[in-house]
């Protein structure tokens, strides 16, 4: 929603719009949990006098006393409410992870299934076998924990700046679901760790070089995969620490690495992806933003909306011409600056930069 900060009349000083009253609205997730107290909750909004209204609702547990909480501290003056503030979004920044349950059942069989192999005794590459050119060379039972954690300490050989937090923490939530499809021999408490490391927001410090991609990011999966043993650096709610220390005050303790589950971690191409991810969310708001800038930018030199009229961009079918021209619409959409000079103007057409606004962005 939004509303022109000046209203011009021809001929007429800017003034300044009337601020309009706002007010927010929390709901927990029952208040709105049948058809009765949907329609309380509308009674409630119908009765304020504001013009513009928010409402939230959430079931996140601890969201709403957590809400109160600094409110009440705010309104009180009190000094504590900005580090609380603090706590609060550090502690509801990421999204809630949780396991979908139907996925146990697919990851303890294959899990079984490993279990089976090396009970059979008989060779299978990662389990009880070198890697890459020792594949021919056999690893007796006893020292196979040992191959899975020497495959992770050998490959954590990254080097320069760490991964942004937000990309380490998707790097963790797609190995995650990757785990979760149970084709890869993991123990269930191997999803576990990860799970309660992104809960705790427990992040690993992540290189940001050292990936080569021909078969996964190794290197940066091995850092992420030596935290889980213990070792390495990890972030603890934005904190830096040795691992084992960040585990230990999250209340965690390391894995030991079965058969296969050192490969596992490290074999993906959950860094990369993360980053694409990333550059994709970084894109999806510059571009917001450059849709945003376009209508103002007409709106300043007084240009007309008529090249963003949908018959036009419909003939040639482009669906991003038409997302564009349709959100250039929507943002200049009941402007006073549009209206004051819809008639009578002289101009044929706007500079090509604003009226092929669609062509472009929507390219």
């Amino acid at each position: 929603m939004s509303s022109p900060a000046v209203t011009l009349e021809p001929g007429s000083a800017a003034e300044p719009a009337p601020v309009p009253r706002t007010v927010v609205h929390k709901f927990g997730g029952t208040s709105v949990a049948d058809a009765e107290r949907y329609r309380h909750v509308a009674r409630l909004l119908l009765a304020r006098e504001e013009t513009l209204q928010v409402t939230v609702v959430s079931a996140m547990k601890g969201v709403t006393d957590a809400l109160i909480e600094l409110a009440e501290l705010a309104a009180g003056n009190r000094d504590e409410w900005r580090e609380r503030w603090h706590e609060t979004r550090a502690r509801h920044r990421g999204a809630a992870v949780a396991l979908d349950p139907a996925a146990a059942a697919a990851v303890q069989r294959s899990a079984q299934a490993v279990e089976a192999i090396v009970a059979r005794g008989e060779p299978v590459y990662g389990i009880n076998t070198g890697f890459g050119k020792l594949a021919t060379v056999r690893i007796e039972r006893e020292d196979l924990e040992t191959l899975q954690r020497n495959i992770v300490l050998s490959h954590a050989a990254g080097v320069g700046e760490p991964m942004p937090v937000a990309v380490v923490r998707l790097m963790l939530a797609l190995k995650l679901v990757s785990l979760a499809q149970g084709a890869s021999g993991v123990k269930p408490a191997t999803l576990a760790l990860l799970e309660a490391m992104l809960r705790q927001d427990l992040v690993p410090v992540v290189p940001c070089q050292g990936s080569v991609g021909a078969s996964g990011d190794l290197a940066p999966l091995s850092h992420m995969a030596a935290v889980m043993i213990g070792t390495g650096e990890a972030f603890l709610r934005g904190e830096r620490m040795p691992a084992g220390q960040a585990l230990s005050r999250a209340g965690l303790q390391p894995l030991v690495l079965g058969a296969k589950e050192g490969l596992a971690l490290l074999n993906g191409t959950q860094y990369s992806t993360a980053y694409a991810l990333a550059a994709l969310f970084e894109i999806e708001t510059v571009f917001q933003a450059a849709l945003v800038a376009g209508a103002l930018s007409t709106e300043a030199a007084k240009g007309s909306d008529t090249p963003f009229d949908p018959r036009i961009h419909a003939l040639r079918g482009q669906p991003g011409q038409i997302v564009v021209a349709d959100a250039l619409r929507g943002l200049m959409a009941g402007s006073a600056i549009r209206e004051s000079h819809r008639e009578n103007d002289v101009r044929v057409q706007d500079p090509y930069c604003l009226r092929c606004q669609p062509q472009v962005m929507g390219a």
